[in-house]
């Protein structure tokens, strides 16, 4: 399992907490470090919502309007990943409350 993390993301670190608590085994993934890995962007493209168009200028939302402009956004801007996400397997989950992470935990 992989969660894509923010440290400074209070939803973030609360998702880390839940995990930790449970005892679940995941990677942390510094996005923002390390931006997005290709072998999780068709997974992460699946998601609705999963790009913050609350940060985005408005002129650059209505330009998503494909698969491949949103992964171009995501590769160059890391930044506008919603988070936390958890990938295990060929499910993920925004962890918007960071409870929902633990939908896929089953």
């Amino acid at each position: 399992m992989r969660l894509y993390h923010n440290p400074r993301c209070s939803k973030s670190r609360q998702a880390v907490a839940l995990l930790e608590e449970k005892g679940v085994e995941f990677e942390t993934y510094l996005y923002l470090k390390n931006g997005i890995d290709l072998s999780d962007i068709s997974i992460l493209l699946s998601l609705d919502g999963i790009i913050r168009t609350s940060d985005l200028p408005k002129s650059e939302i209505s330009a998503l309007n494909t698969i491949k402009s949103k992964q171009k956004l995501l590769q160059n801007n890391p930044e506008f990943l919603q988070r936390p996400v958890l990938i295990a397997a060929d499910r993920a989950v925004i962890g918007r409350p960071p409870e929902a992470i633990l939908s896929i935990l089953d």
